[in-house]
């Protein structure tokens, strides 16, 4: 890519930001009620980057009590949905104008190679929030088949108060999946970004009211799990929260929601995803490209991350060779390099924990195809295990680093009944020569996307979200991703003979 810059200049442009801190509530930046704050640490170095608002019950409070204000009086609920197209619109171009500013505080925030926030993450901000604008004015409601003596109007109304708790693995693709179609409906919004990565959401926040987004709109609320993201879950004033992270506190939100008020819960959730290669697979050099690129994107920090290679044994030594060539374009450093496909893991905790598997999968006595090294405490080398059986831990668990278990098969049906095997269903991909094998495959396996003969989630127009445990009650992205920050409304009039006074001529 010619317009990326040098390691240098990305210094340069990082050692002149000025990252916001404060939560960013009623339109405005404010520090926490308790005045407390928290350190947000560029992962790769151990410097601080921001003391951020350390949010509790008190702010989500008062941030939520103006989300309600702001749609009770139609600020922008009653919005003509165009006018609300211009705003989102307004906002993409602000975002364009700062991206590269934006792209260089992803990457110190988070950890990620900075090609792929300039090439990916910003890029893909900008898409999904003009998708999801343009379409704010192109949803047409509906009438049902009632005969000529009525008439059944079927319309969208927005949910009303949105909550939206964020991971840190894409802080601003997950905000731009739940803000995008949110606003597009109407709605008004309380995020709480993960607190490893709170800076991107609080300058878009700042973004959007110079864009024209009304005060009280949307609203940023940093801080920990327990201090913010519970009260949310539970917040009686909250029509709606929509989740995006592990399996485990997915759970804790049905609980709140059961605890509370009953609001609607839409959880994006974890994976084991099954990458299955069969024995009639055509150009293995791209297969193998792609298996890396499932496996090691991101430093594995992904929840649709292809991390059981489940391969027939007639064509697994040769694709395991070609992995080994390919591995070597993943280059593992300094995220500002803009030479590196993988930066640092998002913490020291986070880094134990991947590190911990490496450990363990040597001890297993595993064959070490490649990698299994760390350096610094941050950095972890793509690794592959070959020799695992899909019952270990290493092919149930969700590592959440660049670690990927091989498994062997003999034929096609113990390849989908190993994928299946698992208690997640969000992604999975196919690799054969046989379309109806393909296509067979496809039906087969219990995931939410699947992709042939490549690794992918789709694109906006298509839906994401899992089977099983990896994701409950709607899908972020394309046209469905606006029914869950919707309400149906049946509107009946009566046009029969005998209809009541004032509904006749």
């Amino acid at each position: 890519m010619s317009d990326l810059l040098t390691l240098e200049e990305y210094k340069a442009i990082a050692a002149d930001l000025a990252p916001p801190s404060m939560s960013f509530i009623d339109g405005s930046f404010r520090p926490s009620v308790s005045g407390n704050t928290f350190e947000s640490v560029n992962p790769a170095t151990g410097d601080v980057l921001a003391h951020v608002a350390s949010c509790n019950s008190d702010d989500v409070d008062f941030a939520v009590s103006k989300a309600r204000d702001a749609f009770e009086d139609g600020r922008w609920s009653k919005l003509h949905p165009t006018e609300r197209k211009v705003v989102l619109r307004k906002l993409c171009t602000l975002v364009k104008r700062n991206s590269r500013e934006l792209a260089v505080l992803e990457s110190l925030d988070s950890g990620k190679p900075i090609v792929d926030c300039e090439s990916i993450d910003i890029p893909e901000f900008i898409h999904t929030l003009t998708w999801h604008a343009e379409l704010a004015d192109k949803i047409y409601d509906q009438t049902a088949p009632v005969g000529s003596d009525a008439i059944g109007m079927v319309v969208r109304e927005p949910v009303g108060v949105v909550g939206a708790v964020l991971p840190w693995n894409f802080p601003l693709l997950m905000l731009a999946w739940k803000m995008a179609p949110a606003l597009a409906a109407g709605c008004s919004m309380v995020i709480k970004p993960a607190m490893q990565t709170s800076l991107t959401a609080l300058r878009i926040a700042e973004l959007a009211s110079d864009a024209g987004l009304p005060r009280g709109v949307l609203n940023i609320v940093t801080g920990s799990g327990s201090e913010v993201g519970e009260p949310l879950g539970k917040h009686m004033d909250v029509d709606m929260v929509a989740f995006t992270g592990s399996t485990t506190t997915g759970r804790r939100f049905l609980r709140y929601s059961a605890d509370s008020n009953l609001k609607t819960v839409v959880l994006e959730l974890g994976g084991k995803n099954p990458c299955i290669v069969l024995d009639d697979a055509e150009e293995l050099d791209k297969v193998a490209s792609q298996v890396c690129a499932a496996a090691f994107w991101n430093m594995g920090e992904n929840c649709s991350a292809g991390s059981r290679l489940i391969v027939q044994s007639g064509i697994k030594d040769a694709l395991l060779e070609r992995i080994k060539v390919h591995s070597r374009e993943w280059k593992v450093g300094d995220p500002l390099d803009p030479s590196n496909q993988l930066g640092a893991m998002i913490d020291r905790g986070h880094f134990s924990k991947v590190a911990s598997y490496l450990e363990e999968g040597k001890e297993a006595g595993y064959g070490l195809v490649l990698g299994g090294e760390t350096r610094d405490g941050v950095f972890i080398q793509p690794t592959v295990f070959d020799g695992v059986l899909n019952s270990d831990k290493m092919a149930q668990e969700e590592i959440f680093g660049p670690v990927l278990s091989v498994i062997t098969v003999e034929s096609y049906e113990e390849a989908i009944r190993i994928a299946n095997d698992s208690e997640y269903g969000l992604a999975a991909s196919v690799f054969t020569a046989n379309g109806k094998k393909a296509l067979r495959a496809a039906q087969a396996i219990r995931a939410g996307t699947v992709t042939v003969n490549c690794f992918g989630e789709g694109d906006i127009t298509t839906p994401f979200g899992g089977y099983k445990q990896s994701g409950f009650g709607g899908r972020d992205n394309s046209i469905h991703a606006h029914d869950q920050y919707t309400e149906l409304k049946t509107i009946w009039v009566d046009l029969s003979d005998d209809a009541v006074d004032g509904y006749t001529d």
